[in-house]
């Protein structure tokens, strides 16, 4: 079963006589950081198992890092289960899988086996129960204490967004614009907005980085998350750390769109609702930052997509596949909703570049 042993996985599971048996389960097989992800049964018990890495061939952006402030260090999850952040926001509706066990392995892998939860996942949630996340992200943001761990990743946006370089060259290339998916789905005007916030991306990651400041997941969205009873169960805490507050809001609310989980039409009454619970969960907890603050954290975060406009660019000849990499989806489709959630993007941006000088931050290069 290469990185599943039936030694190790009896040793967590119990040693019953049945059979042990792996699936694998969905994840970026680009990340170096990832050996594997599997759902593992040993008769009657199942768990799931994760083996981070820092041996595994990936290239570029995905290589494993060892600095333990990077956003791709490859021992970080790990690091967050071992000091406890990783329930340090059950109190508020929103846990981790439990950890059952972690196993350093001869050959330097860590094996963490982790809870298998079973409640329904986000991708499939109504949108009243992705509102309720947000209030719930709210309330911890704002109840709990900003700790300072050594390995949490730092300026996460900026080595994030600088990372991904690929068709960047195609943002000012007439040609790219008028590849038939681009012409025929994109909104009028998208390409001077993305052109804008590219631009001006210096100017929103030194915003984001000013800004108050929350521990951070990181990487929310629907395809990390399920429901367990009433509790929001919150995985991949790979790039756990530093982050604004409404940053994380920030990533999920896109990221329902773009990966076909939410239709792109319902994205500005979703985003609106979602922002207010989020708000409403920061008060309920206590916190008295400016809300002003907290909605420019949200409208900045635009940045973070920066360069998936140049990346669609760049493929839009290919077959277009869905995350993970296992199914074909409609090209037609993501390039419609995707440029929609980009043009919404670009509305953030703009409110951004509105805001941030009320609040003491310099203009941004292209004005308001």
């Amino acid at each position: 079963m290469g990185n599943i042993t039936e030694a190790e996985a009896r040793d967590v599971l119990g040693h019953s006589t049945g059979p042990v048996s792996a699936t694998p389960l969905t994840h970026n097989p680009k990340n170096g950081v990832t050996a594997g992800v599997w759902t593992v049964t040993a008769g009657e018990r199942t768990a799931v198992l994760k083996v981070l890495t820092r041996t595994k061939e990936a290239t570029g952006r995905w290589a494993a890092s060892d600095d333990p402030r990077h956003w791709n260090y490859w021992l970080r999850e790990a690091q967050v289960y071992d000091s406890g952040l990783a329930q340090t926001w059950q109190p508020y509706g929103i846990r981790a899988p439990r950890l059952l066990a972690r196993v350093e392995r001869a050959d330097g892998d860590v094996a963490l086996w982790l809870e298998h939860v079973r409640g329904e996942p986000g991708t499939a949630w109504p949108l009243a129960r992705h509102i309720e996340h947000a209030r719930r992200l709210g309330a911890a943001q704002g109840a709990e204490p900003v700790p300072d761990e050594p390995w949490f990743s730092h300026r996460f946006l900026r080595q994030y967004v600088g990372s991904n370089t690929l068709g960047e060259e195609l943002l000012d290339d007439d040609a790219a614009w008028q590849q038939p998916l681009v012409r025929d789905h994109f909104p009028a005007g998208l390409r001077q907005d993305m052109v804008r916030l590219h631009h001006d991306r210096e100017w929103f990651l030194d915003v984001m980085e000013a800004l108050p400041r929350g521990f951070s997941h990181l990487d929310q969205w629907p395809a990390n998350v399920r429901s367990q009873g009433r509790d929001s169960v919150l995985f991949d805490w790979a790039f756990a750390g530093d982050g604004a507050l409404g940053e994380d809001l920030g990533n999920y609310l896109p990221d329902s769109v773009f990966d076909l989980f939410v239709p792109a039409a319902r994205l500005p009454r979703y985003a609106a609702r979602a922002y207010d619970a989020y708000l409403h969960g920061l008060r309920e907890s206590g916190s008295r930052v400016d809300e002003r603050l907290v909605r420019l954290g949200v409208c900045a975060s635009a940045v973070k997509y920066d360069w998936l406009t140049a990346a669609m660019l760049a493929r839009a000849g290919e077959e277009q596949r869905d995350y993970g990499g296992e199914r074909a989806v409609s090209a037609e489709l993501r390039y419609r909703e995707r440029g929609l959630a980009l043009a919404f993007l670009a509305g953030w941006a703009a409110e951004a570049r509105v805001l941030a000088p009320q609040l003491g931050f310099p203009e941004a290069p292209s004005g308001r």
